[in-house]
Formats: structure tokens, sequence, C-alpha cells
């Protein structure tokens, strides 16, 4: 049966590309979509490149015909633009209410007898359009099950024979296993749990190989758990392009991807630049207006970022701000707004990317197409501290890239579980 996919405007702002993602379906806008997509499109984020880039969608499917009358869209399904009607019946829906208006559409449709799913980003409305009595569903595309999260890593049981062949010749075919490229496996002896290896999948030789032992540590930092090991093996590797970590605060994920950054550019001179960036999201009540220079209102937003460097700089007894002034004013370090991200080309630099669960999948898709030859991109962030409204543990741009990409060997992933910051972090981390 063909229903009619009533969206709100908070679907398009998500993902421009909605009004194709329906089939052979109907989508409907109401007008008071148009009138919201008009207040955004001025704006120069992720939200206004999408309200323009839907009006002029909708600009050029007008040549083909009356949006009011319906347009043809290539997914077989057709387009149509109507006017906001609040039924006389229900003055519950206020009309001073934007969301209400657009609700009322879906409803006039609804009481008219047709099949309508009412489509929003927004869990109060589709609340509201339950009450209503009308399916109400949030946009699926770019979403995946958090659940069944892909964590980059097993433990598998095996006999003796097995991890001591494994020690012997520094690999182990694992070919009843389906292993995804750069997988880990740590393997436990059947007959003794202690006795245990840990091995990393290579996609190009087909079996499980030894961890790198020179990626054991990184600017003084060692791992404390298996998960960091595996963390710092893919930081560290050349040949993954990609790195995404994915945990809980304390886990350690920024502190790993700055540490094995600081050893790859400084050290080992095999990046020009490091170059770190995240999301400008404040938790809780935004503090408004910040006086200076960008680098001056930045580095408010990366505080998070210089006390990690503060510990990093201090174990090689530097100064703190005097270290982080020089690496900065020498081009070594820098920081950079995720807002000028968009149109640049990013060759030869270790990129860090923090607190990317506040992105969504397209503009983690902007990001991560920007690096260029020889350039290293690291995401990190924990999909249950989302300060993004329309965002959740499932349709942010960090997991989505975790499961869209898992089969590619320029890409690794590992989930860190076990906070590692302090005793008290790690009792909040489980508890509150």
């Amino acid at each position: 049966m063909k229903k009619a996919f009533v969206l709100d405007t908070n679907v398009l702002l998500h993902n421009a590309g909605a009004l194709k993602a329906f089939a052979d379906n109907d989508v409907v806008l109401p007008i008071r979509v148009i009138e919201e997509l008009d207040r955004f499109k001025s704006q120069g984020d992720e939200l206004g490149r999408n309200a323009r880039q839907v009006i002029r969608t909708l600009d050029g499917l007008r040549s083909q015909g009356s949006l009011r009358e319906g347009v043809a869209l290539d997914s077989g399904g057709i387009l149509r633009v109507i006017l906001t009607q609040i039924p006389p019946t229900d003055p519950a829906l206020q009309r001073s209410l934007a969301d209400n208006l657009i609700l009322a559409t879906a409803y006039s449709l609804h009481r008219g007898g047709e099949t309508v799913v009412f489509v929003s980003k927004d869990i109060n409305a589709r609340i509201k359009a339950d009450a209503l009595g009308m399916t109400a569903v949030d946009f699926e595309k770019q979403k995946v099950n958090f659940d069944e999260l892909f964590t980059g890593y097993r433990e598998l049981e095996l006999p003796k024979e097995n991890i001591d062949s494994f020690y012997s010749r520094k690999s182990l075919a694992l070919d009843e296993l389906h292993l995804l490229p750069n997988e880990f496996v740590l393997i436990r002896d059947r007959a003794n749990p202690k006795h245990t290896a840990l091995g990393r999948f290579s996609a190009k030789e087909g079996v499980l190989v030894h961890l790198n032992g020179a990626s054991n540590a990184a600017w003084d930092i060692t791992p404390r758990s298996a998960q960091q090991r595996m963390a710092l093996e893919l930081l560290l590797d050349d040949v993954v392009d990609l790195v995404t970590l994915v945990g809980p605060a304390g886990t350690g994920k920024t502190l790993l991807a700055l540490a094995a950054g600081l050893r790859a550019v400084m050290r080992e001179k095999r990046y020009s630049k490091l170059l770190i960036t995240r999301p400008i999201v404040p938790l809780g009540r935004d503090i408004g207006y910040l006086p200076g220079a960008k680098e001056e209102k930045l580095q408010h937003w990366m505080e998070p970022i210089y006390d990690n460097m503060k510990l990093l700089l201090s174990s090689r007894r530097r100064k703190v701000r005097g270290g982080m002034n020089e690496l900065m004013h020498s081009g070594t370090f820098e920081m950079e707004a995720l807002t000028y991200m968009r149109g640049r080309s990013i060759s030869e630099q270790f990129v860090i990317v923090d607190e990317a669960q506040n992105l969504t999948p397209h503009e983690v898709r902007t990001i991560v197409t920007r690096a260029g030859e020889d350039t290293k991109m690291v995401l990190t962030g924990d999909p249950y501290q989302i300060d993004n409204p329309y965002l959740d543990a499932s349709s942010n741009g960090l997991t989505y890239a975790v499961e869209r990409l898992k089969e590619s060997p320029l890409v690794g992933h590992v989930t860190l579980t076990k906070s590692e910051r302090s005793g008290l972090a790690s009792l909040a981390a489980s508890r509150l």
C-alpha cells in the first residue's frame, strides 16, 4: 500500500537527500516546513547548507510541474507541498507552535483517509503524532543498530597448541571465522584462561598476525589495557588511514590519539602537522559570545585538548603553555574549527576529530573526504554523551562511520570500555 510520508523540518536539516529516501511512496512537505527552511538558509553551518540544498532541489522540481499537485521523483514517488490546516475539531493543536502546524497537515491527510507516516527527528513531535493516532517514526536512513555495533575485536577459546603455534610461527589461520580487516582477536587457552595471545587479522595475508612491538608505547604513554593496546596499534600503523575510537569518558581515546600524533609528527616526522578539531556543541547552557580572534575563541572549546597536551608535554619536561605556543607557532600543531574544514584538502597531516559523536553522518563524510595523500584521520567520541538534540547513539556520524567502513583494510576500529582516568572517574562512568 502506498504511503504518504510527511517530513518534519529537522529531517531535511539532518539530511538534505531525505526527499529521495522513501522509494515509490509520496513525500509530503507542509508549507510550514518551507518557511522554516527559509529561516535556516542564511546560516553558515551544516544546517544552513542542507536548507539551501533542499530549497534548490525543490526549485528544480518546480520546473517539472506543480508542487501543489505533485511532482514525480526519480525514486518513483510523488512530492507534494501542501498548505497547513488545523482541523476545527482539534483545538488542542495550538496554531502558535510550528511543530503543531506541521503535525496538523499530517493529521488532515490522516483524517482524509490517506496512510500517513509522520517522520521527525524530534521525539516530542513523534509522541504527539502517536497521540493523534498516526504512525510516527524517526528518519531511519543512516542509522545503525548501536546494540550490535562492531567493537573491533573478539575473544576466542582455543587449545594450548594453537596459542603456542601462534607465538612460534607469528601467525595463525582462522579459516572458520569471518574476520574483518584489522579486527583483533584475544585468544584464551581453554585449559588455562590466563594463557592468552593477542593478534590482529591481516586481510592481505588472510591470517592472524602478531601486534607490532614498536607500538607498545607512544610519547611516554603505555597502554593499560588490551583495548588501549589495540588502539595504539592502529594509531601507529601508516597503512590504516582512518581510526575510529568509541568509548565512555576516561577510557583514553583522546590521550592515546594525541600521544600517537605527537610521536608520528615530532619524533618520526611521518606527517608535517598534527591537526585537532572538534564540533562546537556546548554542554548545558551556552555561554554566548566569546571575545578575541579565532585562535582565542577556539582555546575555550579546546580546553580538553589542552588538558591532555599538558599531561603529554609535562612528561617531556616542557613548560605547558610555552610548549603549546612553541608547537603552534612552528606550525607543528594546529587547532581548527570544523566550520572551516569544508573545501580544504589536507595532505601529510595527522588529524584528530574529537567528540565526533556530535556530528551527523554527512558532516563526518565531509570531514573524512578532506583527507589528501599521506594523511591519517582519527575519530574519537562517546555515543552515550551526545549534545546534538537530533542525534542519538544509533544515528550519529561516528557510529555510522564505524559500521559503514568496517570492511575496509584502510580503516580500523576499537571500542574501549574500561575507564583508566582514575578510580573515581571509573566509578562515575559505570554507576552514574
